[in-house]
């Protein structure tokens, strides 16, 4: 060996990486796909969870329309058609994307021979329940009755009540305006209101020693225009129309030439519209003014009481409405 230093081995280390190997990442990838599929598995069990029945039967039709459209749109044309998942009351847009569904029955053939076998069989049942089963089977089939619209018939008679308990509501408050009066029973017994087929009929009258009107005149007294205003203050607050009616009693009234019961009944009517008008009432709601003179007495068998000489205010129906005539 030469005197000089020794020379160290070199060693030369090579590593191969191999993927996929024991300390690869590509578990990551694996498990970052399996969060991934867990957290849209938990959401959709949260949304089916918040959903109403009628969103996760939208959500269905959704995906299996009956109808296809040739548009798509987003938004309130989507999926919910602008319900919320959480709230309820949402309104759809009329954007919407329409839905038409169909109704598939059987050919008229087939529904008469259906009809005649569940018929045999409900008379043909050995007990009262095979009959009760029969039975529930045919109103299955039936549409119920709060999917079908309500006949016009049927609208008309609700209009109808609403307005008779309307009636009923002034009637009352007629008769505790009245009642205000410092002559409030004197003042009752004048007046009448009752229902008839026309409408709710208010009729003022004359009393012994008390009446609406001086004898042959057409200018009210102060009582008379005082209930009139009572009356209009009630009558105002809604929308029928009117109708005013003046009587007299049959003892003829011989006055001024050519003037008699016809013409001191119309004026004496004319005159009762002109004080409910100043008293706020609308004159385009004065449906007629007439006088009858005493061709309609309130007694009948006794034409000539002073109880025949009336005005008669009408609050005329606006949906008609079969009612009793008797006197309240």
């Amino acid at each position: 060996m030469s005197g000089g230093a020794d020379e160290g081995t070199i060693v030369i280390k090579k590593v191969i990486n191999v993927a996929g190997g024991h300390h690869g990442g590509g578990w990551k990838v694996a498990y970052a796909d399996f969060v991934t599929a867990m957290m849209a598995f938990f959401l959709l069990l949260w949304l089916l969870s918040v959903a109403s029945s009628e969103q996760r039967q939208g959500i269905a039709d959704y995906f299996a329309p009956s109808a296809v459209s040739i548009s798509s749109e987003s938004g309130a044309g989507g999926l919910l058609a602008g319900k919320s998942m959480a709230e309820d009351g949402a309104r759809a847009s009329a954007s919407a994307p329409p839905v038409v569904t169909f109704e598939i029955t059987a050919p008229k053939g087939e529904q008469d021979e259906d009809s005649r076998d569940s018929k045999q069989a409900g008379d043909s049942a050995p007990n009262a329940e095979a009959r009760d089963t029969a039975g529930t089977n045919d109103d299955a089939e039936t549409p119920p009755a709060e999917t079908r619209p309500p006949s016009e018939a049927y609208i008309q008679q609700k209009l109808a009540e609403q307005e008779q308990a309307l009636f009923e509501e002034m009637r009352q408050n007629i008769e505790l305006a009245i009642a205000e009066l410092e002559n409030a029973e004197e003042i009752k017994r004048s007046l009448i209101i009752d229902n008839t087929p026309e409408g709710l009929r208010i009729q003022i009258t004359d009393q012994d020693g008390k009446s609406m009107f001086p004898s042959g005149s057409a200018a009210m007294h102060g009582h008379m225009s005082e209930l009139i205003g009572k009356i209009a203050r009630v009558v105002e607050r809604t929308t029928n129309r009117i109708s005013i009616t003046g009587h007299t009693d049959s003892v003829p009234f011989r006055g001024r030439r050519a003037y008699g019961n016809w013409e001191l009944s119309s004026d004496r009517a004319n005159a009762s519209r002109r004080a409910l008008i100043e008293q706020g009432v609308s004159p385009e709601r004065i449906s007629y003014v007439s006088g009858r003179a005493e061709t309609e007495p309130l007694i009948e068998s006794d034409p000539a009481l002073p109880v025949n000489r009336r005005i008669s205010i009408v609050l005329l129906r606006n949906n008609p409405l079969s009612v009793g005539t008797g006197t309240e």
